[in-house]
């Protein structure tokens, strides 16, 4: 699935500081950059594992059921994620400055 393990804490942003901005922009796009190929690769599987089942080839049902059930699962999780991040968004445009 997903990890987060990888990824450096980020210290609070001093008044002025655009760096720690910045760096946080980079790592939010860095894992959704990871997100999205991983789902993309887990789409791509399971597709594979369909076409072989329904060529005859040596994967059984169960196996790409799996595999579909994954996929499903992993976009359903990304699409959340991305809801999330838009509500966030919207929450802040809303804020008064």
């Amino acid at each position: 699935m997903f990890s987060i393990e990888g990824l450096s804490p980020v210290s609070p942003a001093q008044p002025g500081s655009g760096s720690a901005v910045s760096r946080v922009e980079q790592g939010f796009a860095k894992i959704m950059t990871e997100m999205v190929s991983q789902v993309n690769a887990q789409q791509q599987a399971a597709d594979h594992a369909v076409q072989e089942v329904h060529a005859g080839g040596a994967k059984n049902l169960h196996e790409a059921m799996i595999a579909l059930e994954e996929a499903d699962i992993s976009l359903r999780f990304l699409v959340q994620v991305r809801n999330k991040a838009m509500e966030a968004y919207q929450e802040i445009m809303r804020m008064q400055v």
